[in-house]
């Protein structure tokens, strides 16, 4: 493995995102950063260690846009390609260890939420260090303030909180600038549209949309009273009107398409069996759980199935409109939906829906990270952190070949992805963590 201080990747195709061109040349790295672009016909200083990238081609690292990471599988992300991800909920001091990484470590960067934010009863059960369960705005705003100061990049807003518990979210949030991201999957009180009106700026799943358009309908309600529509060809009239209003708030969709994918194709589910996937079961990690979920596979096909068609139209209605559309997974949410290699799924599944393979790139990469605020990831550009992935196959051929990968770089770090594997913590490692972070959270909850 090189090291990485000084050398240059030679001779591969560089794909820019930002000007939606590929051409061949070279990138030098000092440190952790991208110090130069060569272009083919350009001299590269004698002096420099090289690493021939002959026949490859070079995207800038993936950003999964919607996942839970652990430190269980977190360089399954890397060995995939994701070198940066959006934690949409779970405990900032459970992740402190990945948050808190060097920028050349093997686990993905990290950009994340705290606990979710939902009311009463609880969708995930009473208030846990996972989520706060309320109806109190003052509340709502109390945690908010906390979350801030742990370190949360952003808030989490679940299905189940009322709307004056949303407004306090959102009014306090907008005091130290930071944005508010809502899962309304199964709300039954409040739509998409609601939400944009109270300030929230993330749609996660590109959820409410449903509850906008057919008041009333929730996963959970009787599906026989909703039997007279079409899910499989939704009114496209009402979906466009409704993407237009939600446009004038400038809201962000990230569908997680793939999510609902591996559920509807079980037990053809898809699995691209390479060295990722075949980690994930060599470790038994999250493969048990999946194959337990698996029997309830019916059940969740049941509530949720019907949406995935209806959250493709929408995703690419409002992508054709010129909104934010960014790609995202869940992981480890349902069933099968790999750490890292899902992702792949998920621009598949762009592909689909009608867009183009540089669309889906520039979703995956610099779109991602500007719609964040995060200004040096997302693109092959000198000043920008070295995150990026050496291909095999051409990308803009087919989105596919995303998978075909040689090498990543990582904060400017050259791994293989078996490199990246080896560093998979072991059992006892984690719970010794889980017991590390049990112990914190007391002295939390203790103030």
């Amino acid at each position: 493995m090189a090291e990485a201080n000084h050398y240059i990747v030679t001779n591969g195709t560089i794909i820019d995102v930002e000007r939606e061109e590929s051409f061949l040349g070279s990138i030098e790295i000092t440190g952790t950063k991208i110090k130069r672009i060569y272009k083919a016909d350009e001299c590269l200083p004698a002096s420099i260690s090289t690493i021939d990238a002959t026949g490859t081609y070079i995207i800038p690292g993936l950003i999964d846009m919607h996942c839970h990471i652990r430190s269980e599988f977190a360089p399954h992300f890397l060995a995939s390609g994701v070198t940066t991800v959006r934690n949409t909920a779970s405990n900032v001091l459970m992740i402190k260890d990945l948050i808190e990484a060097p920028l050349d470590a093997p686990t993905p960067r990290v950009f994340s939420a705290d606990r979710m934010i939902d009311g009463e009863p609880g969708l995930w059960g009473p208030t846990s260090p996972g989520n706060l369960v309320t109806e109190n705005p003052e509340i709502a705003r109390q945690e908010v303030r906390r979350q801030v100061v742990a370190g949360a990049k952003f808030i989490k807003v679940y299905g189940w909180a009322n709307r004056e518990v949303i407004q306090a979210t959102v009014d306090e949030a907008s005091k130290f600038g930071v944005e508010v991201a809502c899962d309304l999957i199964h709300s039954k009180n409040v739509s998409a549209l609601d939400a944009a009106e109270l300030g929230v700026t993330w749609f996660e799943h590109a959820s409410g949309f449903v509850q906008e358009l057919y008041p009333g309908w929730y996963p959970s309600a009787d599906q026989a009273e909703w039997s007279h529509i079409n899910w499989e060809e939704p009114d496209e009239i009402m979906i466009q009107e409704l993407c237009e209003q939600m446009l004038r708030y400038n809201v962000k969709l990230c569908p997680t398409l793939v999510l609902i994918d591996q559920a509807n194709q079980y037990p053809d589910i898809w699995d691209p069996k390479n060295t990722v996937t075949n980690s994930l079961e060599e470790h038994d990690i999250l493969m048990s759980h999946w194959r337990s979920m698996s029997k309830q596979v019916d059940v969740i096909k049941q509530q949720l199935a019907n949406q995935h068609t209806f959250t493709k139209i929408v995703a690419k209605t409002y992508f054709d409109l010129g909104g934010t559309v960014v790609p995202g997974t869940d992981t480890p949410a349902l069933i099968y939906t790999f750490p890292g290699m899902a992702l792949h799924r998920e621009l598949e599944l762009f592909n689909e829906i009608g867009m183009t393979e540089m669309e889906i790139l520039q979703a995956a990469t610099i779109n991602a990270a500007k719609s964040i605020n995060i200004h040096n990831i997302g693109a092959i550009k000198e000043g920008y952190i070295a995150d990026f992935i050496v291909l095999n196959e051409n990308p803009l051929e087919s989105i596919q070949h995303t998978k075909s990968i040689h090498r990543i770089v990582k904060g400017g770090k050259i791994y293989s992805q078996e490199e990246i594997l080896e560093h998979i913590p072991s059992k006892e490692k984690s719970e010794q963590q889980m017991v590390e972070f049990e112990k914190r959270w007391e002295i939390v909850i203790g103030q």
